[in-house]
C-alpha cells in the first residue's frame, strides 16, 4: 500500500529532509556555547584535576612533575581542615544574615511599591549600584571604615563599647560583615525577581479569610518565593565559601580569619604549591556540590539543579 493512501486528505507527510536540516540548524546553534564550555570550563577543569595528582619538586620546570600521587588530598585535609570548616561557617553566617537584609528590601521594592515605578525603578539601581565599583575597592573602602582609627570604632570608645586594644578589623565580626555587604545584592535581585511576580490577590484573599499577617506571610507570600530564597542563597553562599579577598589581612581579616580561598590563593602565588593547590581547589569544588545537592534536594527544589 502506497504511503500517501495512510495519510488522511488535506495533510502532508512530514518532510525528512527539512526535519534533518532543521537539526543541523539546531547543531550548529549549540557549537559555539558547547566550545566556549569546553574551552573554557572543562579543559581549564581537567587541567586542574590532573595538577591535583603531581608531585611537587621546585627542581623541575613548574615546580612540579604529573604522578597519580593521592597524597596530596591526604595532606592539605589534615592541614587545613579548620580552614575548610571556618569558610563554610562564615559562608552561611554572611548567608543568613544577607536573607534576613535582602527579603525586606526585596518585599518592598517587589509588592509594597509595585505601583510606583519611579521609586521602585531607582531603588533597584541602588542595590544594583555596588555593581559599578570593585569588589576590592568597596572591601578596602570599608578597611579604611572599620579600621582602629576609623569612626566606627572611635564612636564605640568614646560610648565604652570598646577599649583601647579593642579592634573590629582582624576578627570573625569583620570578615563576615564584608561578606554579608558584598554579596547582599546577589540575594536581593532573586528574591526581588520572585517577589515581583506575586499576585497580590493571594495576600488580600489571606486577609480576607481573617489571617493574621504573619500566617499569610509565612503560609502565602514565603512558599511563593521560595525560589527566589533558594537562588539567592545559592548565589551568596557558593562564591562567599571560595572568597579569599575580606578574609585577608590585606582587607578585614587577620591571622585568625584565614578561609580555604586564602589558603589556595596562598599556595598558587607564594609558596608556588600547585599540586596541592589544585587539589584545595578540588576539593571545596567537590564539598560545595555536595552542599548545594543535599540543600536542593531538602528544600524540594530540585528543579533549580
Amino acid at each position: 500500500m502506497a504511503i500517501s493512501a495512510l495519510v488522511p486528505a488535506g495533510t502532508q507527510a512530514p518532510r525528512e529532509p527539512e526535519q534533518r536540516r532543521g537539526g543541523l540548524i539546531a547543531l550548529a546553534l549549540l557549537v559555539p556555547g558547547l566550545a566556549y564550555l569546553a574551552l573554557f570550563f572543562l579543559v581549564p577543569f581537567v587541567s586542574l584535576l590532573i595538577t591535583s595528582f603531581g608531585v611537587n619538586d621546585t627542581t623541575t620546570y613548574g615546580g612540579y612533575y604529573y604522578a597519580f600521587y593521592w597524597q596530596n588530598y591526604v595532606d592539605v585535609i589534615a592541614a587545613y581542615w579548620p580552614q575548610f570548616l571556618r569558610s563554610f561557617w562564615y559562608a552561611l553566617l554572611a548567608t543568613v544574615f544577607a536573607l534576613l537584609i535582602s527579603y525586606p528590601i526585596a518585599y518592598f521594592i517587589g509588592v509594597t511599591i509595585r505601583e510606583r515605578k519611579l521609586l521602585r525603578n531607582l531603588l533597584l539601581v541602588l542595590v544594583i549600584a555596588p555593581f559599578f565599583i570593585s569588589f576590592l575597592l568597596r572591601t578596602l573602602a570599608w578597611k579604611q571604615i572599620l579600621s582602629d582609627e576609623g569612626p566606627v570604632v572611635g564612636m564605640l570608645q568614646f560610648v565604652g563599647l570598646m577599649g583601647p586594644q579593642d579592634h573590629i578589623t582582624g576578627t570573625p565580626f569583620a570578615v563576615v560583615f564584608g561578606l554579608t555587604y558584598n554579596f547582599i545584592p546577589f540575594m536581593t535581585l532573586p528574591l526581588f525577581a520572585s517577589l515581583d511576580r506575586l499576585d497580590k490577590r493571594l495576600i488580600e484573599a489571606g486577609n480576607d479569610l481573617y489571617a493574621s499577617n504573619a500566617s499569610t506571610f509565612w503560609k502565602v507570600t514565603f512558599p511563593l518565593s521560595l525560589p527566589g530564597v533558594i537562588s539567592g542563597t545559592l548565589l551568596t553562599f557558593i562564591p562567599a565559601a571560595g572568597d579569599y579577598v575580606n578574609a585577608s589581612q590585606s582587607f578585614l581579616g587577620g591571622p585568625g580569619t584565614a578561609m580555604i580561598g586564602n589558603v589556595i590563593q596562598s599556595k598558587f602565588l607564594i609558596t608556588v604549591n600547585y599540586p596541592q593547590a589544585a587539589a584545595l581547589s578540588i576539593l571545596l569544588m567537590a564539598v560545595i556540590v555536595v552542599i548545594v545537592g543535599f540543600y536542593v534536594r531538602r528544600t524540594g527544589t530540585d528543579d533549580l539543579l
